[in-house]
Formats: structure tokens, C-alpha cells, sequence
């Protein structure tokens, strides 16, 4: 059944073949939407091949590139901010996993532009193509870091993920008027290609005893974007395995 016919959806942060922005792309397209794909190189433009999508390279940490990026494509109806992570290697020498007397401001300004500019400038250009769909959907990857729990030298990562949440719901108030619904999505401990062996051991210890998969949240977001769903706005959704519920650890 395809819920999604003739639906636009644009993801970002879809470049990683193992990550959870390819899994939405794709689950999105086999649900009969249109798919537009962005990330900050050129591996886009191999999982855009895959899809048999349209991919585009942009820099969403920078308004102009996300202006260029929505004015390539005639109506939106489905947005899924994905785009952003901790940073992998520091190739700048700036380190963001730290405690937060230690975290530097361009530490502070690197992490809070990918993990939370890049959302609010992309939904910004993007807010008049779909207040024009009249039924348009604005879903945020969010996290339980800062969503819900927190995690040791993560302050950056945190904040901005929080963050995320408050400008779910600004977004859900406001847009409503226009038929746009707006929610996040709140991963745990999820199996991508960027797992590192402690994330990866931390989730089994939740209490389902594994890992989730980029599947699991991209069926989620499938639904959000669905008609079914359409009832559903400013609301935080939490996919941990029941991670966040547990007070006892062993």
C-alpha cells in the first residue's frame, strides 16, 4: 500500500549508506514519495543513484545554500531534518566531546551549527513551499541526549538536541494555521555505520538487550509523514529500546 503517492520529501543528512537518513529516504520511497536527498558531499550523490532520487551537495550550516538547495525543487510536502551528528575525527583540532569548562566557543559554535542551525535554516526557506502543500510535515532526529536524558562530556551535542525540541514545538504552534504538523523523533542507541564499540555496548544493555536499527526509526518517520498521522503535532518521540525509563543499571 502506498501511502506517500505523489508526496515530495526532501532529507537531509542522508549521505552514510548504514545511517539513519538513508533508511528514511529509502522508506519514504517505498511508500511512493519523491525523494530529494542532501549531505555536505559527494557520497550523496552515490545513495541518491541507489535511490533513485534527486541528491544535492549543500553546506546547511549556511542559509544561502539551503536557499539554493529548495529553489531546485517545485513543491515540498515531507521535510525530515536529519542532518547532524558529534563530530567524527575534529579535522579543525576543535574537540566537542568535552565537559563544559573545557569545551572552546568555536567547539560550542561548530556543534550547535550542524546539529541545530542546519535545521532551523533548512525549515526556514523550506516553510513556504509547504505551507503550499496544505497538509506539509516537518519532522526533526532528534535525540535522548538532551531530548530526554544526558550523556558524560556532551554539552554541545546536548543542548543543540534539546534545542531541537523547543523549536519543534514553535514550529507546530505556528504552522498549524497552515496545516503543517511538525514532531520529533528521539533515537537511543541505534546500529549506524558511525557507532562507535562503547555506543554500541551501551545498547545492550537497555532493556530490550540490543541495538535499534536505522529501519526502526525510519519506520516512525514513515508514519508521522503518512495522512494517518496527521492529528499529531508538536509531540517528542522517544525510540531507545525503554533505555529512558531504566533508574537501575547493573
Amino acid at each position: 500500500m502506498y501511502l506517500l503517492t505523489g508526496r515530495k520529501a526532501l532529507v537531509s543528512g542522508a549521505g552514510a549508506k548504514g545511517g539513519i537518513g538513508f533508511a528514511i529516504a529509502k522508506a519514504l520511497k517505498a511508500q511512493g514519495a519523491d525523494i530529494y536527498i542532501t549531505s555536505t558531499t559527494e557520497r550523496i550523490l552515490e545513495r541518491a543513484n541507489e535511490l533513485g532520487a534527486d541528491g544535492f551537495i549543500a553546506d546547511l550550516t549556511l542559509q544561502s545554500d539551503c536557499e539554493a538547495l529548495i529553489e531546485e525543487i517545485d513543491s515540498l510536502d515531507i521535510l525530515v531534518n536529519n542532518a547532524g551528528m558529534t563530530s567524527i575525527g575534529n579535522p579543525l583540532g576543535i574537540d566537542e566531546s568535552s565537559s563544559l569548562t573545557e569545551v572552546t566557543e568555536e567547539a560550542w559554535g561548530r556543534g550547535i551549527k550542524r546539529n541545530l542551525d542546519t535545521a532551523f535554516n533548512l525549515t526556514k526557506v523550506a516553510l513556504p513551499k509547504l505551507r503550499e502543500s496544505g497538509s506539509g510535515r516537518v519532522i526533526m532526529i532528534s535525540s535522548v541526549t538532551g531530548g530526554a536524558m544526558a550523556m558524560r562530556n556532551q554539552p554541545v551535542y546536548a543542548t543543540a538536541k534539546a534545542a531541537l525540541l523547543g523549536l519543534t514545538k514553535s514550529i507546530a504552534l505556528d504552522e498549524a494555521q497552515f496545516g503543517i504538523t511538525c514532531n520529533a523523533v528521539l533515537p537511543g542507541w541505534i546500529e549506524t555505520d558511525t557507532q562507535s564499540a562503547h555506543e554500541k555496548a551501551q545498547g545492550l544493555k537497555v532493556p530490550l538487550g540490543r541495538n535499534g536499527k536505522p529501519d526502526e526509526i525510519a519506520g516512525l518517520v514513515t508514519w508521522l509523514a503518512t495522512e494517518s498521522a496527521g492529528y499529531i503535532t508538536g509531540q517528542s518521540i522517544i525510540v531507545d529500546g525503554g533505555n529512558s525509563l531504566m533508574e537501575e543499571r547493573a
